[in-house]
Parts: C-alpha cells; sequence; structure tokens
C-alpha cells in the first residue's frame, strides 16, 4: 500500500523557510516524509492525531524537537503536509 504526498503552495513555502533556518535537518526531514509515504504507522514517525484547535490533523516527527502537522486522509491514501517546525510553532 503505497500513500501519496500533497504539497500545497503554502506548505512548500513554509518547508523552505523552515529548511532555511534549519539546514541541518535537511536530511532527517527528507528521509520523514519519504518514510511517510511507504508507511505512515512507522513508529519512529510517532503518528499522532491532534485534539484542541488542531482537531482533524495529525502530527509526526522529523526529530525530538520539530514536527510536521499533516491532514492525513485515509480513504485517499493521501498525506497533506499542513505546517512545519519547532513544538511550539506547529502548535
Amino acid at each position: 500500500m503505497s500513500w501519496s504526498l500533497v504539497f500545497t503552495k503554502q506548505y512548500e513555502k513554509r518547508a523552505l523557510r523552515f529548511l532555511k533556518r534549519h539546514p541541518e535537518l535537511e536530511k532527517q526531514y527528507l528521509k520523514t516524509l519519504q518514510l511517510m509515504e511507504v508507511n505512515p504507522f512507522h513508529p519512529s514517525l510517532r503518528l499522532h492525531p491532534l485534539s484542541g484547535r488542531l482537531t482533524g490533523l495529525h502530527s509526526v516527527s522529523i526529530t525530538l524537537s520539530y514536527r510536521i502537522t499533516l491532514d492525513f486522509l485515509i480513504q485517499e491514501q493521501e498525506i497533506i503536509p499542513v505546517n512545519v517546525g519547532d513544538h511550539d510553532s506547529v502548535y
């Protein structure tokens, strides 16, 4: 079962800004995206649903400090990244 990542223009801007500020995380960021396409339920991603004002979104970990929030459409096999950054900026 293969998943597809769907990038919005808004997310692409956020990701470029994130990688510009944190070039040391580029390799781990790309690895996280690749793993999400293969198996978004892999334990190292720590996929979990969010609550409160972010209800309906999910989060995966790039590192212990950095996250990607996403819209996770199980029926359509699509993952739509929404935001990327440290814990405080994405939540």
